[in-house]
């Protein structure tokens, strides 16, 4: 198999726990802990990921051995490979919650490819760890094919994502309470490699200034830096404050494009805001049906709904008010973190009025009458019960010179809501259709660029599901299936017709369709 380059910057330069092993503890002063995977009884390779395979060196050959299967399952590591659990905090539900670290998380290492570009390789679900707390490490096929599925679907969307390299079954049972309701089971286990530039987290600044470990905290900053933000120059306050400043503007651009395709994360704690800016720990994540701004996916969410759709653009902002605070002590003036809090509420509001222009087919975002335009249209498409992603696609083939619903209708999930709203849509439309022809962008550029925002093909939990139900009855093609369909989820292909449709009746209220637990 092809031999991968590691270099484990992330081990080398920062100070690590003395102890080794899975033994569950509080570890101070450090920033990982060495750990290793623990093996699996019969692994087998359910799906890989072509695009990473080959941005990480390896070959359809490399992928079809059986040393691929044992090193990404977690029964072998590869010459270089130096496997870790990091060791980070964060605010859960808004609230501290201490050490948290890599529960079922292992690093085995940094490798860097032919094109001199950095990735952690990351088994989810490869055993305990110290951080694993009550926990057993391990992982469950059905949240495994989620997250490798929606990791690379996410990609193909344009929006930042950690990645997935492989699916691998254990061939191990796996003991699970999905909705905590008393009713454990035992479901088919999985590993999945994620892959990364960096897994550092908000959480992982949180942890040492709670606990006044400012020399690691500075260490950490510095760190992150050096290895993750090389182009910014500076020394001191300025340095810092440049790079929370571009923490900031990633984020607000992340949340951005989550409004846009209608991602709802579902479980925004700080533990899981990557500081690149990426999407990253997929765990009760869902996809807007119908337009709903306070739908949240996250059973545990279902009563105060913090984490809901519309509230996201927020809840970016409050997590980056909690890395701010922690690293606060590097400072001698709040100004600086300020400023940078500031600047992420500008760069989502440009960020998120260009993605609307594109969207709605404008060439530029005027403030003075679009604004007005969009929220009336999110009205209605609450009031209608209207289909997100449907809706916005089929947009793009109105003709302003005679706009008319005809070619909208499919999005609608509610004939009495069609019925009741069609006069305002009516309305809404005649509005729009003078807009459109006010703007100078010619139809043909127009539809393309709105094309190319709008996506057709995206994750709905209800096609996971029914890729979930085939995997565990031993038939993977249906996550083979889904990869295929969301590599290009902005073209529309003949016989794919079955994964651009509203979500049947079937799947409203259906476990795993709808509303999801944590439990993975």
């Amino acid at each position: 198999m092809q031999k991968l380059e590691f270099d484990n910057a992330f081990l080398r330069e920062l100070p690590g726990d003395p102890e080794e092993g899975p033994r569950l503890r509080q570890v101070h002063d450090a920033a990982w802990s060495r750990v290793a995977p623990t093996p699996v009884r019969a692994p087998r390779l359910v799906a890989h990921s072509p695009e990473m395979a080959d941005a990480l060196g390896f070959s359809e050959a490399d992928v079809a051995s059986p040393e691929f299967v044992a090193v990404f399952a977690g029964n072998a590591l590869l010459p270089g490979m130096d496997p870790y659990a990091a060791n980070y905090g964060g605010h859960q539900f808004g609230h501290w919650a201490g050490q948290l670290g890599d529960g079922r998380a292992i690093t085995l290492g940094e490798t860097i490819n032919a094109a001199g570009e950095r990735w952690e390789l990351q088994l989810k679900g490869a055993g305990k760890t110290p951080y694993s707390r009550m926990a057993d490490g391990r992982a469950v096929l059905r949240s495994s094919i989620r997250e490798f599925v929606c990791s690379e679907a996410m990609h193909h969307l344009g929006v930042p994502t950690t990645r997935a390299l492989s699916l691998v079954a254990t061939g191990e049972a796996v003991e699970r309470d999905m909705f905590y309701d008393g009713n454990p089971r035992d479901e088919p286990g999985a590993v999945v490699c994620r892959v990364a530039p960096s897994f550092i987290r908000f959480g992982t600044f949180e942890l040492p200034y709670s606990r006044n470990e400012t020399g690691l905290l500075r260490a950490l900053v510095d760190f992150c830096i050096r290895r993750d933000f090389p182009h910014l120059r500076g020394e001191g306050e300025t340095l810092y404050g440049d790079w929370f400043t571009e923490v900031c503007e990633r984020t607000a651009v992340l949340v951005a494009h989550w409004m846009r395709v209608g991602f709802v994360h579902g479980v925004l704690n700080t533990d899981n805001m990557s500081i690149l800016g990426l999407t990253i720990d997929y765990g009760p994540y869902g996809w807007l049906e119908d337009f709903n701004p306070d739908w949240t996916p996250n059973t545990t969410d279902a009563q105060g709904r913090r984490y809901r759709f519309g509230w996201q653009p927020r809840v970016g902002q409050w997590n980056l008010s909690r890395l701010a605070h922690a690293i606060s002590p590097l400072f001698g003036d709040a100004a600086p973190l300020q400023a940078a809090l500031d600047r992420y509420a500008e760069v989502f509001n440009r960020t998120d009025c260009d993605m609307h222009a594109r969207k709605l087919g404008l060439s530029q975002w005027r403030v003075d009458g679009d604004d007005d335009l969009l929220t009336a249209l999110r009205t209605l498409l609450l009031d209608g019960e209207v289909d997100m992603t449907l809706f916005f696609r089929a947009l793009g083939s109105l003709d302003p010179e005679a706009p008319s619903m005809r070619g909208l209708e499919h999005a609608f999930y509610d004939p009495a809501k069609l019925a009741h709203t069609r006069p305002a849509f009516n309305d809404w439309l005649e509005r729009y259709a003078a807009r459109l022809r006010d703007d100078p962008l010619p139809a043909g550029n127009r539809r393309e660029m709105m094309d190319a925002a709008n996506p057709l093909y995206v994750p709905r939990n209800w096609l996971l599901q029914q890729a979930i139900d085939r995997a565990e009855a031993g038939d993977d093609g249906g996550v083979h299936e889904l990869m295929e369909v969301f590599r290009e989820p902005y073209r529309e292909r003949p016989g794919l017709e079955r994964y651009a449709a509203r979500r049947p009746e079937w799947a409203r209220e259906r476990a795993g369709c709808s509303m999801l637990s944590c439990s993975s």
